[in-house]
């Protein structure tokens, strides 16, 4: 439990924290871990209610503060609004973030001015394309997770050392994760999203991303689901061309997290060659 100790450290070096809560297992662990090592008025989860937010995430956000006893208030970032976000330019998880650090800033100048604020990020996001990591930095938002070394097997075995029922969660990246950059991002698309991936879920698929180009949609599933996806998938593309897709299909390579920084981490790469 040496990371359980770094943790408690952590957390007790702190008047209080406000927790940028999404309801994932990384963020859920942060507010467990903050309630259970300081007083229940020292810790507010916030919940950014966005429109790329599932709505079941966002019940279960509640839904876990209210278990665990956890004062929270829901806020409501502006990002759709932002040409900067809804463009989906490749830093778009910056103005994201932005949006929602610029909302926790406020809201902790007025009502919390000696908490500091917090997220779950955690080691195990740095290997990837993250611009919402330099959006923290600028708003000054801590990461206790990766400050202690957590990388993603610690948080999900501590937090099934704790209980947490989020401990084995697929991860769930928020809606305009699944549009490629330049595809511009509205309520209305990101609701097709949303519509799609609960259509596959309904098939017995927990984890699924429905990945959105120019009005078509690709279905990814983890790979040995595959076979069952396409058993499954006339049936399937039929409803989602009654939600309102053009054309639906089955990803065959399956589902890769963070699929679309592909390209973007390969530029980069080449830039810095």
């Amino acid at each position: 439990m040496g990371k359980y100790r770094l943790a408690e450290n952590w957390f007790k070096g702190h008047a209080g924290v406000l927790i940028a809560l999404s309801g994932g297992v990384d963020s859920c662990l942060v507010a467990y871990l903050a309630r259970h090592f300081l007083n229940k008025n020292n810790v507010v989860a916030i919940i950014g209610d966005s429109s790329a937010l599932k709505r079941r995430d966002y019940r279960e956000a509640v839904d876990f503060c209210k278990q665990h006893d956890l004062k929270y208030q829901t806020v409501s970032p502006s990002e759709i609004n932002d040409p900067r976000y809804n463009q989906n330019p490749e830093d778009r998880c910056f103005w994201c973030k932005n949006s929602l650090y610029t909302t926790m800033g406020e809201l902790r100048s007025d009502k919390y001015p000696n908490f500091c604020m917090a997220n779950g990020s955690n080691k195990s996001d740095w290997g990837d394309y993250r611009p919402g990591l330099k959006a923290a930095d600028q708003h000054q938002v801590l990461s206790p997770l990766a400050d202690c070394g957590f990388e993603k097997e610690d948080i999900r075995q501590m937090a099934r050392y704790f209980g947490l029922k989020e401990w084995n969660k697929p991860a769930s990246p928020c809606l305009s994760s699944r549009f490629p950059y330049g595809e511009s991002i509205t309520r209305h698309k990101l609701k097709l999203v949303e519509q799609a991936e609960n259509l596959v879920n309904q098939y017995g698929f927990k984890d699924v991303r429905a990945r959105y180009r120019s009005g078509d949609v690709s279905i990814e599933v983890p790979a040995d689901e595959i076979p069952r996806l396409l058993e499954n998938m006339p049936e399937i593309e039929k409803k989602l061309k009654l939600i309102g897709f053009k054309k639906a299909s089955a990803d065959e390579e399956g589902l890769v997290s963070g699929k679309l920084n592909r390209d973007i981490i390969g530029n980069n790469s080449s830039k810095k060659a």
